[in-house]
């Protein structure tokens, strides 16, 4: 019974907190969100005796939110400024989305007052459908003077914004997606990709085509494209170097390590016996065995083959309208090859398992210097991928 008791209070006090928040927001204006929290519960259960609240905070809240936003669009069309008809147009969008919420929950019955909450709809599609043409035309004019009179490249990216805008709330208008493509086109930013061998080394063909691989680098910059094959009749606005300052492969290297391992081990059995030499037995009268233990050696002779390869370098960042370096980064990588292999001598039965693993190796052929380079490489190709695809020039 207590525990009945104590949910019936805890669901009692979450619904006066819900009401509560929603007078709240209703008493300070905020009238979305009164009719959001009523609409919510209502969808629920609109017959609910604990939901009337929200059908009366609903009512009001609709009321009061319809009265200031058509004061605010008077305001805004006697103002005459082209500017605020996108704002005109979303406030006619608002007010016809949140009578399309409400619809559905009609009619709804205030029990105490005997009568059906009223809302007093408005079919607004006529002035949504002008101001919405009004709203192209100025978009699609406001961005046409802007292609025309562009200085800049960011002039032809706002004309695009309000070209994907108009395209948004009025496809196929005019000729809108040409003018699209024209500001995009405009305003794109081009890099120019090189890369500088200042060493004595060969950079692989195959490494040199990956860095240079920027599909494979995940760039997602709709303003920005790279060229790593210049094109003649393209304008570049920056250059990206990445030059090659170092690249260092030393020589082939077998290092001899000699260890001499001892071990206890079990060569067969004997019979226990006492100190007088005789054979000891069980309580049943058994002789006792025990193992007979002896000591092995062996000599193992551990090779291990090493090369490596490093390379330093550099990538930078270039404003080819004035020919100033914007920024440069370090890169370094380098690679390790490493094989080890082993022979014996003596008695294997001394040795670990891990050791005998080395048994089982043969020496091998060394990477060639080429095959090298380009496995330090790996790692270069990545921090080259984290610093362009994160990279922003302005």
């Amino acid at each position: 019974m207590k525990k009945f008791l104590l949910l019936t209070a805890i669901i009692v006090l979450s619904a006066c907190s819900g009401v509560k928040k929603t007078q709240e927001a209703l008493n300070t204006g905020n009238y979305s969100t009164a009719m959001n929290k009523a609409i919510k519960n209502l969808a629920e259960n609109k017959t609910k005796k604990g939901h009337q609240e929200y059908i009366l905070l609903l009512e009001e809240a609709f009321a009061k939110n319809a009265a200031r936003e058509q004061q605010e669009i008077a305001f805004l069309q006697n103002d005459g400024n082209p500017a605020n008809l996108e704002t005109i147009y979303n406030k006619y969008l608002q007010l016809k989305q949140i009578q399309q919420r409400i619809r559905p929950l009609l009619p709804l019955y205030i029990n105490d007052e005997g009568r059906q909450a009223e809302f007093n709809f408005v079919n607004y599609d006529n002035k949504i459908l002008n101001t919405k043409d009004d709203l192209s035309e100025h978009l699609y004019q406001n961005a046409s003077n802007l292609l025309a009179s562009a200085k800049y490249k960011a002039d032809y990216r706002t004309a695009y914004e309000d070209l994907k805008y108009l395209q948004e709330i009025n496809p196929g208008y005019r000729d809108t997606a040409d003018k699209m493509d024209e500001a995009h086109n405009k305003g794109l930013e081009f890099v120019r990709v090189q890369i500088a061998n200042q060493t004595q080394q060969i950079i692989p063909e195959r490494l040199e085509s990956e860095l240079l691989d920027f599909n494979a680098f995940g760039i997602d910059n709709f303003w920005l494209q790279y060229h790593t094959s210049p094109l003649a009749n393209v304008k570049y606005d920056y250059a990206m170097n990445l030059d090659f300052m170092e690249i260092n492969v030393s020589p082939e290297r077998i290092n001899e390590t000699q260890i001499i391992k001892e071990r206890q081990i079990k060569d067969g059995w004997e019979y226990l016996l006492d100190r007088d030499g005789n054979v000891v037995k069980d309580s049943l009268g058994n002789k006792i065995k025990v193992d007979k233990m002896r000591t092995v050696s062996c000599k193992f002779f551990q090779f291990t083959q090493t090369k490596t390869a490093q390379i330093a370098a550099k990538v930078s960042f270039t404003d080819l309208r004035n020919g100033q370096e914007i920024n440069s980064y370090p890169l370094s990588s380098e690679f390790l090859f490493e094989h080890i292999f082993a022979n014996y001598q003596g008695d294997k039965r001394a040795l670990e398992d891990d050791l005998m693993l080395y048994l089982n190796a043969r020496e091998v052929p060394f990477p060639s210097n080429e095959q090298m380079v380009y496995d330090a490489g790996e790692d270069l190709k990545l921090r080259l991928k984290s610093i362009v695809s994160k990279y922003q020039f302005n």
